[in-house]
Formats: structure tokens, C-alpha cells, sequence
């Protein structure tokens, strides 16, 4: 059949305020062309946030939601965006994107709101894929997409993310020694039984944060640590082999920009300190991936940073890039951090989206597609982690519903690939190991 036998115009939008995972509303996108065809997306939220990011619209009403509401948005979509809208077809992915970014007009997107905007830009993808009966990973990747991404785990939480002491806002486990996908996920639960009841034997609280790790009632990054060393060997694996460790800072939270120092476990520390805290930590566990390491705005520090540890741990920027091309540009230009997450909200379209992760890729900095920590059910953000090729995925932990959602689309594709998946975990494996620096004892 032709790709011109549906005309896949718009004939309908409709949004309506839904529930994330946190309880606070966020907004849901349905689409219906004039073939009959639907489809619905969902924007996520995020508590931990970049001051750089595109602007999410709130009500800001104390009477609702406590001023949490998403009502200024869905009426944006109404009465601004569908009228330009319909009658276009949902083929025209990158032209309908452009023409949200224009009706809109502000650098950040604050006018519609970045969420509204992120909202009909999903559906319109998922319109363009259910046109034509195929999944969404290969409606958006094509024939090419094969690549079942590595998932750094949120098995335990801290900082904005728990209501605990810890400052280190996640600490994740990375299934990296598993032939395929599966086994990954497998040995993934089985490690976090084992710390399940590791802190139950030390009664510690077992509550669940936001992403789904847990949220003991501990107060030091070596604390966390050591305990899911622990984990992964009372599980039968072993660290380096089976399972590495990555960490999420989130060190804009903890960085005080009027003195330029860093705050964490009650110290008061200048860059150097700050960077000789963690040089320790890398020494003594296999961490292989730092997020947000460093304040959105400490260039240097970062600089300093990448020029130490580059070229054997991933550094992730979050805050630092925001999945905006003018600051990951910035970056690359400065030789600043090696990886990028990818958040669409960010930035506020799917064309945009994919222009970064381009952007990222051709510079060979590592991809890495993030959800947020007010989540929804939609399990987008796996099939684009498949289409882009990016090897490599954050969707929380192995509980909730919200985050499951993301891992059981991410089985559900590699079954649909059968033969010919591949997972992208024994490649970085590999890779990183044979970049690794010795390690120093001290």
C-alpha cells in the first residue's frame, strides 16, 4: 500500500487535565484524523528541575490542585493550537512542530506552555504511526532500529526525589553483563529484592521514592553505596562483571552559587573539594556514569571534570543542557561533559527532540532518554530510545506502575525485533571497560 493512500488530515484535538504519578495534574493530548485514526500522548513533569528548561504552564489557582492545575494549557490547545492545526496532516511531523514553536513565539514557550505544546506534538507522532499500523519505535526509527538500550536503574533515592537525609538525589544500577534485554531487566529485580531485605534486616525503611528506588533513612553517598554492592552479591552477580553503578547529583541542588561552593553531608566545599570527594568514590566502586556531577552554570568545574575523568566515565548533563541545542552546543564547543539526557519536555517538541539527540550523537557524546519524576503511564520515551539508537535509557526503578510502563514496552519491542535485537548492554560494557583508569588507593 502506498504512503499516499491516507491523507492522515487532523480532524480533531482534544486535551483533557490527567493525573502523573506524584497525583498532580498534568495534560493528555488526544488526536483523530479523518480516517477514524486516534491516538493520545502524554506530558510528564519533573520535580528536580533545570532553571533552563522550556516553561511548563500552571494555573497557578490555589483553589485547585494547589495552583498545580493544567487548565490555562488545555484551554492554549483549544482555542490557539487546534484551530492552526486541523486540516493538517499528521505526516508533516517537523512542519506541524515549527508551526507550534511560531504560534507560541517566546524563546522558553512560556505564552502556550511548553507542556501543551509537548502534548500535541507526542499525539500527532502517535497519529502518523497508528495511521499505518506500525509500532511507534519503527514508525519514528524506521528499519534501522534494532537496539534495545541499557537501563540505568533508580533502585534507591534521595535529595528532591525521598524524604530522607540523603543529598545524592539517585543512585542506579547498570545491567550491563546480560546477553539480551530480559536478562537484564531479570537480574535487575533480583538485585533489588536482595536490598529490599538487606534494609529490612537493618530496619531501615523499604518506602518508595517518586522513580521507584527506595528511600532509606540514610545520610552518606558511601552509605548507599556499599549497600547495593552489597545487594548485587547477595543476589549471586558481580560488580563490574554483572551490574556497574551510576549516580544522578543533581548538584544544582547542592551548589550555592554566592560563595561557588558545594553542599553535601554537612560540609561546606570548595570545586576542588568537591571534585576530590568524588575522585574518591570512583576509586573505590565501579561507578561508570555521573549525572549533573556539577551546578548547571559551573562551566569550569565541569571542565576540570571532563578533563580528569572524560575519557573513562560517562558524564551526564541534565541540568547543564537541558535537551537544548544552544547549551549542548556550548558544551561540545567547551569540552564540557561526554553524554546528554534527553528529556522532550525540555525543550518542548519531538522535532526538536530529535534535532538535539543528532546534535549529540554526531559529536559522539552518549544519548541517554530520560523520563521525569512526575511520570505517566505512557510508554513513549521507550520507543524513541529504540528509534534514535540511543543505548541507553533512565525510566526509574523496578516498581510503579508509571516506570513499568517504559520497561514493559521495551520487552514488548525487543520481542517484536525477535532475532534481530540487540542489546546495547555488553557493547558499553566493553567499550568502557577498555577505557577504564586504574584505579588508585588512598
Amino acid at each position: 500500500m502506498s504512503w499516499r493512500t491516507y491523507s492522515g488530515r487532523i480532524r480533531e484535538v482534544h486535551a483533557r487535565e490527567i493525573l502523573d504519578s506524584r497525583g498532580n495534574p498534568t495534560i493528555e493530548v488526544e488526536i483523530l484524523t479523518e480516517e477514524g485514526v486516534r491516538a493520545r500522548a502524554s506530558v510528564p513533569s519533573g520535580a528536580s528541575t533545570g532553571k533552563y528548561e522550556a516553561h511548563e504552564l500552571r494555573d497557578a489557582d490555589p483553589q485547585r490542585y494547589n495552583g498545580k492545575g493544567v487548565l490555562r494549557a488545555i484551554r492554549n490547545i483549544h482555542d490557539e493550537i487546534a484551530p492552526h492545526i486541523i486540516g493538517l496532516s499528521v505526516l508533516d511531523q517537523a512542519y506541524i512542530d515549527h508551526l507550534l514553536c511560531r504560534l507560541d513565539g517566546t524563546p522558553n514557550k512560556s505564552r502556550l506552555g511548553a507542556n501543551a505544546i509537548l502534548g500535541v506534538s507526542l499525539a500527532v507522532a502517535r497519529a502518523g504511526a497508528n495511521l499505518y499500523g506500525l509500532p511507534l519505535w519503527q514508525w519514528l526509527g524506521g528499519q534501522r532500529a534494532h537496539i534495545l538500550p541499557l537501563p540505568l536503574v533508580n533502585v534507591l533515592n534521595g535529595g528532591k526525589h525521598a524524604p530522607n537525609p540523603l543529598d545524592v538525589q539517585e543512585f542506579m544500577l547498570v545491567p550491563w553483563g546480560f546477553p539480551t534485554f530480559h536478562e537484564a531487566i531479570e537480574a535487575t529485580v533480583r538485585v533489588f529484592r536482595q536490598l529490599q531485605r538487606l534494609l529490612e534486616e537493618k530496619q531501615l525503611a523499604t518506602g518508595i521514592g517518586d522513580e521507584g528506588g527506595v528511600a532509606p533513612q540514610i545520610a552518606t553517598t558511601k552509605e548507599a553505596l556499599s549497600l547495593l554492592m552489597q545487594a548485587i552479591e547477595r543476589a549471586g552477580f558481580t560488580p563490574d562483571d554483572h551490574f556497574a553503578l551510576a549516580l544522578d547529583v543533581a548538584s544544582s541542588e547542592l551548589y550555592d552559587s554566592s560563595t561557588q561552593t558545594y553542599h553535601i553531608e554537612g560540609k561546606t566545599l570548595t570545586p576542588d573539594q568537591w571534585l576530590t570527594y568524588w575522585e574518591h568514590l570512583i576509586n573505590h566502586y565501579p561507578i561508570v556514569s555521573i549525572e549533573d556531577l556539577c551546578a548547571e552554570d559551573d562551566w569550569h568545574t565541569w571542565q576540570v571534570a571532563t578533563t580528569r575523568w572524560g575519557k573513562h566515565l560517562q558524564l551526564v548533563g541534565d541540568d547543564l543542557f537541558v535537551t537544548n541545542p544552544n547549551r549542548l552546543q556550548q558544551g561540545i564547543t567547551q569540552h564540557v561533559a561526554n553524554a546528554i539526557l534527553i528529556k522532550p519536555n525540555q525543550i518542548g517538541t519531538l522535532t526538536e527532540t530529535l534535532h538535539v539527540i543528532e546534535l549529540a550523537q554526531f559529536h559522539h557524546y552518549g544519548t541517554i532518554i530520560s523520563h521525569r519524576s512526575g511520570e505517566t503511564e505512557d510508554p513513549f520515551i521507550a520507543d524513541l530510545a529504540v528509534a534514535v539508537h540511543a543505548r541507553q535509557i533512565k525510566t526509574g526503578g523496578v516498581t510503579r506502575t508509571d516506570r513499568l510502563a517504559k520497561y514493559n514496552q521495551l520487552l514488548r519491542i525487543e520481542e517484536q525485533l525477535g532475532g534481530h535485537a540487540e542489546y546495547a548492554g555488553p557493547h558499553i560494557q566493553t567499550q568502557r571497560q577498555q577505557q577504564q583508569k586504574p584505579k588508585t588507593s588512598s
